[in-house]
């Protein structure tokens, strides 16, 4: 695989993980793989949509599925997506924390 193709197949996953939904069912599965109608509860979104937002993320390997009977089961695919995404929400909260500094700092002139 060249250098390049990495990069590709890096952006890919991270086009996939590039709503606000998809990290919302990544926080929701951290812990414990869900039904899916345990997941349309949580989230509130139409069951369409979700369907949707759960096939690219299985398809693009984020997610992990089993069937039950009539009942789908969604896990992460490894708990280093969880990691990857804490690390990506602590980025964002150091820069809002940098962005009040400053904002204080004006104020303050």
């Amino acid at each position: 695989m060249t250098d390049k193709k990495i990069f590709e197949l890096h952006a890919d996953v991270c086009k996939a993980l590039g709503h606000p939904l998809r990290i919302e069912i990544i926080d929701l599965l951290q812990e414990k793989e869900q039904c899916f109608s345990d997941i349309l509860n949580e989230t509130g979104v139409l069951k369409s949509n979700l369907s949707q937002h759960l096939s690219v993320m299985t398809k693009k390997g984020i997610l992990k599925t089993r069937r039950d009977g009539q009942s789908s089961y969604f896990s992460l695919s490894s708990e280093k997506v969880a990691k990857a995404c804490l690390l990506m929400r602590e980025v964002l909260l150091e820069n809002l924390q940098e962005q009040q500094k400053i904002l204080h700092k004006l104020n303050k002139t």
